[in-house]
């Protein structure tokens, strides 16, 4: 399975809005991120009701089949919560999102999303515009519950490695033997 990300620029622009809504509870900030979240996948807006909490404090966000999403509001974030921070409640929005956009095996390709979405936020702003928008869209190839994370051929960057080197070479192998039996593995 593959799983693309929008790009930096693009995911930039959506946590921005996300951490204004979080400050100001403007409501146009949070509709701007979800409708350039929504139009980056051609999927129509998920319905969203805000709660003071769900589950007794217990959940932060929850996400129903027919496309309804539940999420506590940033104004009572903070009440009676382990971890308060913006950044955590930017991220249950994320992660409510992927399993929004994933039905299958939603919570590890949520949290899968979630890494995804946030990693290279923190960048600082030195770089060079260009040198940000050459950098494509993240492809993550989820194969038996590990993940390869390779990018786009233009970025300069190294494919990062979840699986080793060796472990990948088993893998081809295996699923090539299986290929001439007839057999085939689901990924």
């Amino acid at each position: 399975m593959r799983m693309l990300v929008p790009p930096i620029v693009r995911r930039r622009e959506m946590d921005r809005n996300l951490v204004e809504f979080f400050h100001d509870h403007g409501l146009a900030a949070f509709r701007r991120a979800i409708a350039d979240f929504c139009g980056y996948y051609n999927v129509k807006r998920p319905r969203i009701e805000w709660y003071e909490y769900i589950d007794w404090g217990k959940t932060a966000g929850k996400t129903f089949e027919d496309g309804r999403i539940h999420l506590v509001h940033p104004e009572n974030w903070k009440r009676g919560r382990v971890y308060k921070s913006e950044r955590m409640w930017v991220q249950t929005v994320y992660h409510e999102l992927g399993h929004y956009l994933f039905w299958t095996d939603a919570e590890r390709k949520a949290e899968v999303f979630t890494q995804l979405m946030v990693r290279g936020l923190k960048r600082s702003e030195r770089r060079g515009q260009a040198a940000i928008a050459a950098r494509r869209t993240v492809t993550v190839r989820i194969r038996g519950g590990r993940g390869v994370v390779r990018r786009g051929p233009e970025s300069r960057r190294e494919t990062r490695r979840v699986v080793t080197a060796r472990q990948r070479r088993l893998t081809v192998r295996s699923l090539r033997r299986a290929g001439r039996r007839g057999k085939s593995r689901a990924a």
